[in-house]
């Protein structure tokens, strides 16, 4: 749809559910199109089709995280959206991602007219996933109906849809320390060849015992966590507080 024609559109609110309204990487221009000519569009590059606020008094906390995957800042509105987007920066089948991707119209029987979701996730496999995040104990009837028609949208051109809600706190635990060793500038070839190479040899050992045996603790923790967020070394991220005595071992490999 071309600009004026979508100007008209939205004028009248004639407009068909799933027309989305976006911003490409290098456009600052939002454009219209409908999810069945435009789906192909990488929208893990996008713009966000709003602006984050900040103001005195805000109930919510927005703010930018430097993703990894992405090698720039992804905005989010929220701690539990900023939560999300540590695990999704630190899942390995995550390609790239982009935060509030495009405006989706919704069928008039809805409560709202359009919604803008969250996330629009690409996977490795070339696959897309649009995520909402919302905790499960603010989730109204009304937000039900809203993501479940989005879902019933982004299924009709294959995409998959998620709504997210808050994260198990040990594994939250765990992604706040290991994401503080995310940069590339924590990894240090020599290091990092020592610390595969024994767990190769030796196979599943703490943390304590690893860096010990491959040189000065000072210097090889840091490349041993960075190689945790990586998953090149692998650790339990879900049920165990992360500590000294933690087993590692190569992701290939079982403990």
């Amino acid at each position: 749809m071309g600009h004026a024609a979508a100007a008209e559109a939205y004028a009248g609110r004639d407009i068909a559910p799933g027309t989305l309204t976006y911003r490409e990487q290098f456009s600052s221009a939002p454009r219209t199109g409908h999810l069945a000519e435009c789906w192909m569009i990488p929208f893990e590059n996008s713009l966000p089709i709003r602006r984050l606020t900040a103001f005195k008094g805000q109930r919510n906390f927005a703010g930018l995280w430097w993703c990894a995957t992405n090698q720039r800042h992804v905005g989010f509105e929220s701690w539990c959206e900023r939560d999300n987007l540590m695990l999704l920066d630190f899942d390995p089948d995550v390609a790239g991602f982009s935060s509030q991707p495009f405006r989706i119209d919704l069928p008039a029987s809805l409560p709202q007219s359009s919604h803008v979701p969250d996330y629009f996730i690409r996977l490795a496999d070339g696959s897309a996933v649009v995520i909402d995040v919302r905790p499960d104990s603010r989730v109204t009837p009304a937000d039900q109906e809203i993501f479940q028609a989005t879902e019933d949208l982004c299924a009709t051109v294959g995409w998959a849809y998620r709504r997210l809600g808050g994260l198990p706190p040990v594994l939250l635990a765990k992604l706040q320390w290991l994401s503080g060793y995310r940069h590339p500038r924590f990894f240090r070839a020599s290091a990092a060849a020592k610390l595969l190479d024994r767990l190769a040899v030796d196979g599943p050992m703490s943390i304590r015992s690893l860096a010990i045996a491959t040189g000065d603790p000072v210097t090889t923790l840091a490349p041993l966590f960075h190689l945790l967020w990586k998953q090149q070394i692998s650790t339990d991220v879900r049920r165990r507080v992360l500590h000294y005595d933690t087993v590692v071992w190569l992701n290939s490999e079982a403990p």
